[in-house]
């Protein structure tokens, strides 16, 4: 073969690669069905699978919480699901949409939804564990009605940063700040989680206002139950901490945020941030290391 016919495969196969790449990064938009990634925690009455899988009802009653997880684990990727929260009264509920590793030095990221009571925002509390270690509470006001209709709350996990979307809008960034000693998310993988449950003691302000069970049952409805992200097989974590190279979460870009999403994060934590464990002098007397790499501020 000639050298004009070598680079003609190579173009034909950077092509390829490039297609089955976009094909990938893209996974977890195509429509996948509930029970290919996922599996009911509780029973169908409080877990109830509808539209052949396109849709799951979290359903809260006085008898039982509900749930759902996945089926793998995973570790590095872009990783959400959209979510109809509680209508109405929801005061005292929690729907929780996660991803955690478990164990007593587990990693953890979390949307925690606090329900109120009618025609109060909807409170969206995230928070991250490193090796056992969370305490890192910020809470937002969402600034559009997450009860009317689906929205997307996702994260997007690399190597050198973990960034909280709601629908395309960055709210928080949690940086690999490994240098200072602050542990990140990188050794332990994890699954991808959803719960409806009694929070009265503490969601909505702080406890002021409990659940109405007079107005059960409660219903988070719950889309788009694709995983794009490095599925760990068994206990060999390594393939997915250390490559494949071609993945898009290894690609340099993926590890910053870009102009446009600092200026949305910083209108975000302006306009509905309201609590931020970082300037929580009573909690924190001496600012937590990490929070100045983690803060774009103006």
């Amino acid at each position: 073969m000639g050298f004009t016919g070598i680079r003609r495969d190579l173009v034909l196969l950077a092509s390829v690669v490039a297609a089955f790449l976009a094909v990938v990064a893209h996974a977890a938009y195509f429509p996948v069905g509930f029970n290919e990634n996922y599996a009911s925690s509780t029973n169908a009455e409080h877990t109830q699978v509808l539209d052949g899988g396109e849709v799951v009802n979290l359903v809260l009653d006085q008898s039982s919480a509900a749930a759902f997880g996945s089926k793998g684990l995973y570790l590095f990727g872009a990783i959400g699901m959209n979510i109809k929260l509680v209508p109405g009264n929801s005061a005292g509920t929690v729907t929780a949409y996660y991803l955690s590793s478990g164990g007593d030095h587990h990693d953890e990221l979390d949307f925690e939804f606090l329900g109120n009571v009618s025609g109060q925002p909807y409170t969206l509390q995230t928070n991250v564990f490193a090796q056992g270690v969370g305490g890192r509470e910020q809470r937002i006001s969402l600034w559009f009605d997450p009860t009317a209709e689906f929205h997307s709350y996702a994260v997007r996990w690399t190597r050198e940063i973990i960034i909280f979307f709601v629908d395309d809008t960055p709210i928080r960034v949690f940086r690999n700040n490994e240098i200072l000693g602050v542990p990140f998310l990188n050794a332990q993988a994890m699954g991808i989680y959803a719960s409806l449950w009694d929070g009265s003691s503490w969601a909505t302000q702080g406890g002021k206002y409990p659940i109405n069970w007079a107005a059960a049952p409660f219903v988070a409805s719950f889309q788009g139950f694709g995983v794009d992200g490095c599925e760990v097989v068994g206990d060999n974590i390594a393939t997915c901490a250390t490559g494949p190279v071609y993945a898009w979460w290894n690609a340099q870009r993926y590890q910053y945020l870009t102009a446009q999403q600092i200026d949305a994060l910083k209108y975000v934590q302006s306009t509905y941030l309201y609590y931020d464990y970082c300037t929580d002098r009573v909690r924190y007397p001496i600012e937590p290391f990490e929070c100045d790499k983690n803060w774009y501020g103006s």
